[in-house]
């Protein structure tokens, strides 16, 4: 059987992102605020990696081994955020940055999100400094 790349595109439904996490190794990255992650959990086998501060670019390439080529997925609340950050890292040369529509926990127009959607999730820990 020939094996070929997968292609994700730019704007994936949370179904879709949990998919292409499992089959294709798509990395997922929750922006969201530790609060966030405390009230809702995380998506299984998502990097908790706030979207605030001059680090955030820098723990993003560390995470993706300074490949800005490598397919990064990027979830929030509803997807408002996770896009403003996409277009942001797109601006500056990441060519795989991709918008998880629907975000965590959806909204008017959004769509229902992962958790209504019934995708796994996991508590998120408080990490102490």
């Amino acid at each position: 059987m020939e094996t070929t790349a997968t292609r994700i595109p730019d704007h994936v439904h949370p179904q879709d992102a949990h998919k292409f996490m499992q089959e294709a190794g798509l990395v997922l990255v929750d922006i969201r605020t530790e609060g966030e992650w405390m009230r809702t959990g995380l998506a299984e086998g998502a990097v908790a990696l706030t979207a605030a501060g001059s680090e955030f670019v820098d723990h993003l390439l560390d995470l993706i081994g300074g490949d800005k080529t490598k397919p990064v997925a990027f979830i929030c609340a509803s997807g408002a955020r996770s896009a403003h950050v996409q277009r942001y890292l797109q601006a500056h040369g990441f060519t795989n940055a991709i918008n998880v529509v629907e975000g965590m926990t959806g909204g008017p127009g959004a769509g229902p999100g992962w958790i209504l959607r019934g995708l796994p999730t996991v508590p998120h820990h408080h990490r102490r400094g």
